[in-house]
């Protein structure tokens, strides 16, 4: 039996039984059953939660896209590796064979080495959903460069702000993105983001929309200068295991955003395992993960994981929208994808349109469905499997994290019965656990408590860039010797789990992560607000959207209203991006505050729900007539 590809539940029991048992030889014989290594490890693990301290194959030699593209070209190099499918359905999609992907590849790798990129330097990508974006990721894989893609939808701040943190050399952009019937001035927010980046040297722009952009002599050069005369070839630097791959900003509940730090050998058998068993993939599929690269998903189901595997893969520039609500399906119908991943966010808009959008095409070439960043709901869930899959596809509700690297918790399709809105069972190798908030394990079925990690798995992440003791108070330090996600969860009576939502200050809105500390910070830097608190609601489309309540200065409280909602929209797109958008915003005079200072958050939550009835003792807050004032005004937004 191949712990490799899990096709029944009485084996899937069998292999998460062994994985659990000795971890580290499942690991071991995963590790040799499907990748080119140039040196074997001298030690599977070594780990310690306490520091924490955690490595994966060490002393092993090998480069991540000899994996994904060199070891395929001889069985399969005219196999379609990646399909590009543009915003625009009039535009011709791409099919790039893995020889093809091969020579773009290389080509890149030795534009960025003649552009002075070296082992260890970071370079940040900022590309909408092009092929170039995919072949940046991996040229930088190819010559030890770690890549930091930030998601085209952000603003100049949050670009700025992640290339400072990781002091990036180069950035690759282009000169402007398309999104559904707009465009986007990507080389204008680069350019003002750049003005304090004094560590970028070079910037390498892609032409996608056409647009008149201003060009930094020295600094900004145009692909197409290089692309003729870069040769097809290129050797693949030689790294250690524990040499980082990429770095990935996530949102934290406090201040900046994370650079989550993932290395070489684990990320690349964590999600090459993942996928095949996850999606179950055979050898004639079509994988369609919907996401973008800039999100950890991107990375791992759009690149790394398909072609680790030898698959075909899709990559959509647009949106589900554009033209017209249909345009999902008809890729699906069009490139007759097999295996379809997308956001419940986008199931849920996509299901209060019109059935015909749906009903005009076949979506026969459909085997499985998965949703990922947040939990699905139940009837979401039903319209998904009735109408998308027919009744006849599994749905795999994934749970994972930019953390992991890969998905933790997940149905095996046609082996786990499903549930709607559970994620089922923890994959082979990943041992959950239960706690309750003394940090005691929660034994047995029918519990609910916070979701820790008792062992380390290969995709985990190891540090935060330049800040390890970030690291260890964000996940380490809330549970002894536990790897604490940050979410809640249930298990029901046949040891199912239920992802119930976040326990810290990050909320999840169309299956993104914000935290609300930074949203808190864009709002106050508006010369009108003296301070501001945001709590999540529940919303049909997004699952949850983003309640502010505010308290203005004195100069603020004769301007419209009306007005000041927009300017702090307008300012927290500036410096987050559209995203983090507020739905709501309610004035008040005040917040209700502990008498040590601290905002009631809890109260805040339970009024921005409705739920007024049942708000704990407020006499004990320093100033108890707000709640009632709040209250009222609520009523109103």
């Amino acid at each position: 039996m191949s712990n490799y590809h899990i096709k029944h539940l009485e084996e899937y029991f069998q292999v998460y039984r062994k994985s659990v048992t000795n971890p580290e030889l499942f690991w071991e014989e995963i590790a040799e059953e499907r990748f080119l290594w140039r040196k074997k490890w001298d030690r599977v693990l070594s780990w310690d939660f306490e520091k924490p301290d955690i490595r994966w194959y060490e002393g092993a030699k090998l480069n991540i896209t000899e994996n994904c593209i060199d070891r395929h070209l001889l069985p399969i190099g005219d196999k379609t590796a990646l399909i590009w499918e543009p915003n625009d359905p009039s535009e011709a999609a791409q099919y790039l064979s893995y020889r093809e992907l091969a020579r773009r590849v290389n080509k890149m790798a030795n534009i960025l080495k003649k552009l002075g990129i070296r082992k260890g330097d970071r370079v940040c990508i900022y590309l909408p959903m092009i092929p170039e974006l995919a072949i940046a990721v991996l040229a930088c894989a190819r010559i030890g460069a770690i890549h930091s893609v930030v998601f085209a939808g952000f603003s100049s701040v949050a670009l700025a702000t992640r290339i400072q943190d990781s002091s990036c050399k180069m950035l690759i952009t282009s000169d402007g993105s398309y999104r559904g019937n707009k465009t986007i001035d990507l080389k204008g927010i680069a350019d003002e983001a750049l003005k304090s980046c004094p560590s970028i040297e070079n910037v390498l722009l892609v032409k996608r929309i056409g647009s008149e952009v201003q060009l930094q002599s020295g600094r900004d050069h145009w692909l197409t200068e290089f692309w003729e005369e870069a040769a097809e070839e290129c050797t693949p630097e030689l790294m250690e295991a524990e040499d980082p791959l990429f770095i990935l900003y996530t949102s934290g509940s406090t201040g900046k955003p994370k650079g989550m730090v993932h290395t070489t050998a684990g990320y690349m058998v964590y999600t090459a395992y993942t996928f095949r068993n996850v999606f179950q993939y055979k050898d004639e599929d079509i994988h369609w993960c919907t996401a973008d690269i800039g999100w950890i998903t991107g990375h791992s189901y759009i690149v790394y994981g398909p072609l680790l595997n030898g698959a075909t893969t899709v990559m959509f520039e647009g949106v589900p929208n554009y033209p017209d609500f249909g345009r999902f399906w008809e890729i699906v119908d069009k490139h007759r994808v097999t295996q379809f991943y997308t956001a419940p966010t986008a199931i849920r808009s996509l299901a209060k349109e019109s059935l015909d959008y749906v009903n005009k095409y076949s979506l026969s070439s459909l085997k499985i469905l998965g949703t990922v960043g947040e939990p699905i709901n139940e009837e979401a869930w039903h319209w998904y499997n009735d109408n998308i899959g027919k009744g006849r596809c599994p749905i795999v509700d994934t749970w994972w994290q930019t953390e992991t690297g890969g998905i933790l918790i997940s149905p095996i399709p046609w082996s786990t019965p499903n549930i709607p809105t559970y994620a089922t069972l923890p994959l082979p190798g990943v041992q959950p656990a239960l706690l309750d908030d003394e940090g005691h394990e929660l034994k047995g079925n029918n519990v609910q408590g916070k979701l820790c990690l008792k062992y380390p798995w290969p995709g985990i992440a190891r540090t935060i860039w330049g800040d390890h003791q970030r690291f260890k108070d964000t996940y380490f330090s809330t549970f002894k010797n536990m790897y604490f996600t940050g979410d809640g969860a249930l298990r029901n009576d046949v040891g199912y789990y239920r992802i119930t939502g976040r326990v810290d200050d990050v909320i999840i809105v169309s299956g993104h992560n914000l935290g609300t500390a930074p949203i808190e910070d864009a709002i106050n830097e508006h010369p009108a607000v003296a301070e501001s608190a945001i709590v999540g609601f529940p919303h049909d489309i997004k699952g949850n959207a983003l309640y502010g309540f505010v308290t203005l200065k004195e100069s603020g409280e004769s301007r419209d209203h009306n007005n000041l909602k927009k300017e702090i929209n307008q300012t927290i797109a500036e410096k987050i991006g559209s995203i983090a958008k507020l739905d709501k915003i309610l004035f008040a005079s005040g917040l209700p505050k502990t008498r040590s200072g601290k905002i009631m958050r809890r109260i805040l939550r339970k009024i921005a729900t409705g739920d007024y009835a049942d708000l704990g003792d407020i006499s004990t807050l320093l100033n108890p007539e707000v709640v009632e004032e709040i209250i009222e005004k609520s009523k109103e937004v």
